[in-house]
């Protein structure tokens, strides 16, 4: 049976912390470039990036962070990210990223599970700060990025405002403080699509080890240019680009939003070697218009999850030779499946156990009992090594128990096994279908309606129809590549049918706008399904044969 090949981490056990490998670095790699703001910025060198995230870590000490206290840091992508990030590290302060998209509730949500007494935000997001300042009371201080002009004196009326430039000591030495890899480094919240966001807790070694996968993966050496776009406060940023890059000794190019159409400009022009892509983030870029442009530039490897291989071979003859790569996992256990390089990926396929490090069963959700080879179960796991997967969620130790009962953790990703060893994932437990007594993955109907050439991203739930006592059907809520244009439902409906046993088509579609998300971009297939079937939806049982099938997207 397939596994993924064993690896030897680049680092000793007791070198999995980020600070201790940013000195390390700033002493070998002193003057080659780390981090860069955008194409237009000038490279930070490890001994650049080192130095100022010294006066950062020492400015935070003597204001009173101290070891082990959380910092929540509610901003958008920016290098004063990166950098407080790091000098959090330096000190064994524990970073609570937070994004600039939450306000009100949910907002107030995540900074008191904190319990955090800083936070550092930039002068917009002030505002947001001011709604929930009566609730989060254990905050004192507000550092903002970019300075306090404009804004008003009161504007906070509790917490005092203060420039985060007066972080920045004139001690450009490492601070010395011993941080270990069993440490926290992190608190990192979940995407949050059923309910309430849960905050992970991530020890510094399970953080490295993250990076460590990627850095696998990617074949990413010190000669390599990552990029990206996506939000820092999230894994894929943090230690799936910029942590693997700098146990590399490579350099990183930075953005503060995605673009579709200006994604392999921002290539070019960086000289990029390796990215990322997430979602539907490669069906955006398919859907940009064709350029004499497209095959000038440097990008070789893409790491893209989950990875569409019908629609990454129409990027290859698009875009030029790309390897894809891709990888199974969560915040909360690293990843447990990767698919080896030259290996013959069956379609569909999540990757092979990374069993050198991890453990997995697909059992019944309900019982707990592993299921028969090639049937559909819960990916359970556990960790052979102490230190590569998370502590438990941060203020929530009966979610904690829950997720861990039995000695292994229950991720709620429903997936099967073939006889050669490849996973493949099904859909979220909780999204699961069922019609006509079978088992539909909304994942795979998604992949066929978003091969559909009209389409540019699909999200599948199931949906009770009009019935009484009827059953769940399969609705699909589509966004047209063409936001003016019309959708021929019947010829939709016809390549479903010649590409998806007939208990799989959907009976419902529906045009939108946009599909509703969470700030990590995933799909929040709650809102979805509550919604159910609505004015707007096209309903393919009661308008056969008597109707045209076309519908103008208004």
């Amino acid at each position: 049976m397939l596994t993924y090949p064993h690896f030897e981490p680049t680092f000793p056990q007791d070198m999995w912390v980020l600070p201790k490998i940013l000195e390390h670095q700033a002493q070998k790699r002193a003057d080659r470039p780390f981090l860069q703001w955008t194409d237009k910025g000038k490279p930070l060198t490890y001994r650049e990036v080192n130095a100022q995230v010294n006066r950062i870590a020492h400015g935070l000490s003597a204001s009173g962070v101290r070891k082990g206290d959380i910092v929540v840091l509610y901003l958008p992508n920016s290098l004063e990210f990166v950098l407080t990030w790091f000098a959090l590290q330096k000190i064994g302060a524990v970073e609570a990223p937070v994004g600039e998209m939450q306000r009100g509730a949910f907002l107030e949500h995540q900074i008191k599970l904190t319990q955090a007494k800083v936070l550092v935000t930039e002068p917009e997001l002030v505002a947001r700060v001011a709604e929930v300042e009566n609730s989060i009371s254990t905050v004192e201080r507000c550092y903002v990025i970019g300075g306090l002009e404009g804004l008003a004196a009161d504007a906070l009326k509790r917490i005092r405002l203060h420039d985060h430039a007066e972080l920045y000591s004139d001690d450009e030495s490492n601070p010395g403080i011993e941080v270990t890899r069993f440490d926290t480094a992190a608190i990192l919240y979940t995407s949050g699509t059923t309910g309430w966001s849960k905050g992970v807790i991530m020890p510094h070694s399970q953080f490295y080890f993250f990076a460590e996968e990627d850095l696998q993966l990617m074949a990413l050496t010190e000669d390599d240019i990552y990029m990206t776009a996506f939000p820092f406060i999230h894994g894929n940023a943090q230690f799936l680009t910029i942590y693997p890059t700098l146990i590399a000794g490579a350099h990183v190019v930075l953005y503060r939003k995605f673009s579709a159409s200006d994604f392999f400009g921002r290539a070019r022009r960086s000289g990029a070697t390796k990215a990322n892509l997430l979602g539907a983030t490669m069906a955006f870029i398919m859907a940009t218009p064709p350029s004499f442009e497209d095959k000038d530039h440097q990008l070789r490897m893409i790491y893209a999850a989950p990875l569409a291989v019908d629609l990454a071979e129409k990027f290859v003859e698009r875009f030029g030779p790309i390897e894809f790569m891709d990888g199974f996992g969560q915040t909360e256990i690293s990843n447990v499946f990767m698919t080896p390089r030259g290996a013959k990926r069956p379609a569909g396929a999540s990757g092979v156990l990374v069993d050198q490090w991890f453990e997995v069963r697909l059992v019944d959700p309900e019982t707990d009992e592993e299921v028969a080879e090639g049937e559909i179960g819960e990916l359970v796991m556990r960790h052979k090594r102490p230190g590569t997967i998370s502590n438990g969620y941060l203020g929530m130790p009966e979610k904690t128990v829950e997720t861990w009962r039995n000695l292994w953790f229950h991720t709620g990703d429903a997936l099967r096994r073939d006889a050669d060893g490849w996973y493949f994932f099904v859909d979220r437990v909780k999204d699961a279908l069922r019609r006509r007594g079978e088992n539909i993955s909304s994942f795979e109907v998604e992949s066929v309606v978003r091969s559909f050439p009209a389409i540019a991203e699909c999200a599948v739930v199931g949906v009770k129809a009009d019935e009484a006592g009827g059953e769940d059907e399969v609705k699909a809520c589509v966004i047209l590549k063409d936001p003016g244009g019309a959708l021929e439902y019947d010829a939709l409906i016809a390549w479903c049918e010649e590409r998806m046993a007939g208990y799989m088509v959907p009976r419902y579609v529906e045009v939108m706008e946009s599909l509703p998300q969470t700030p990590s971009e995933k799909v929040k297939k709650k809102e979805l399904r509550e919604a159910g079937v609505t004015p707007a939806t096209w309903d393919r049982q009661r308008l056969t044969g008597s109707a045209s099938g076309q519908r103008k997207n208004v």
